[in-house]
């Protein structure tokens, strides 16, 4: 069986030095406060990982193949130093990683410019966005462009998704999963992953009926009990860890997807769901 890890974040050098402070230089307060912050036990809730250290991590899982998410960022900069990344890690390591590339659409034409131009540099999607923690509207005629050259290109669109009835922590933003329906349904020819479950979309009646939308289980063990992997109504499903955030914190002090695949065979994931999905959807 081969395993696809459809939902990890690397970070440029520059970044992991020191991530507070490089988010505080370049704007990046949402994320800082997601991403660097530190549980009540004065852990942290992820850590800021090499490529090699990846690769490392993915070979003692057996994880054969990692696809590297970007970041909804708030800034246009921000994300075209994160595709450029990307694709440095992807040029050299093809066999193990794949990228999707981030856009910031408030940016006006220039986001539309950089997904063309992270497109011609071999990413192959989009994501993970978040209209509303970048704070740009579903209508907005940017995003709905790229939406559409999506489809065109034939790539996926991964999407933040919070689950309304989910705890609070900082950082959360309240993204309703009307909106999520609403543009799976106006852009039929798109293929989105939502992600986290898509907040509880995926045990709704109603993912059956939307056939261009597929579920990541990113963060999972941090969100819902193991008994969500035989709630979904769908086999449209793909494992997820959100490498590097630390799943299991009262007996995990490092990020890895090993404790997650082990949840998700004992619950009875399919093969699909573990890496044959990943494989068709994504092109590997």
């Amino acid at each position: 069986m081969t395993i696809v890890d459809a939902h990890v974040h690397l970070y440029p050098p520059e970044v992991n030095r020191d991530p507070a402070a490089w988010a505080a230089a370049h704007g990046e307060k949402h994320w800082a406060e997601l991403c660097t912050r530190r549980r009540k036990d004065g852990k942290p809730v992820q850590t800021f990982p090499s490529v090699d250290q990846l690769l490392h991590d993915m070979d003692a899982a057996g994880v054969a193949k990692s696809i590297l998410l970007g970041w909804y960022w708030e800034n246009h900069a921000t994300c075209v130093a994160q595709n450029r990344f990307y694709a440095d890690c992807i040029r050299a390591h093809p066999d193990r990683l794949a990228a999707f590339a981030t856009v910031q659409p408030k940016a006006g034409p220039v986001a539309f410019e950089e997904a063309v131009r992270a497109r011609d540099d071999g990413l192959a999607g989009f994501g993970e966005l978040s209209p509303h923690s970048q704070h740009f509207g579903i209508d907005d005629p940017v995003w709905r462009q790229i939406l559409r050259l999506a489809a065109e290109w034939k790539v996926p669109v991964n999407l933040h998704v919070t689950d309304p009835a989910s705890r609070k922590y900082p950082g959360r933003v309240e993204t309703p999963l009307a909106d999520f329906v609403r543009l799976v349904r106006e852009f039929p020819a798109t293929t989105f992953i939502l992600a986290h479950w898509g907040g509880g979309l995926a045990w709704a009646s109603d993912a059956l009926a939307l056939p261009n939308v597929w579920f990541d289980t990113a963060a999972s063990p941090l969100l819902y009990g193991p008994e969500v992997w035989a709630k979904a109504k769908t086999e449209r499903v793909l494992f997820g860890s959100d490498y590097p955030l630390i799943l299991y914190p009262q007996t995990e002090s490092a990020p890895g997807a090993g404790g997650l695949l082990s949840e998700a065979r004992q619950a009875g994931a399919s093969t699909a769901v573990l890496g044959d999905n990943a494989e068709i959807l994504f092109g590997l």
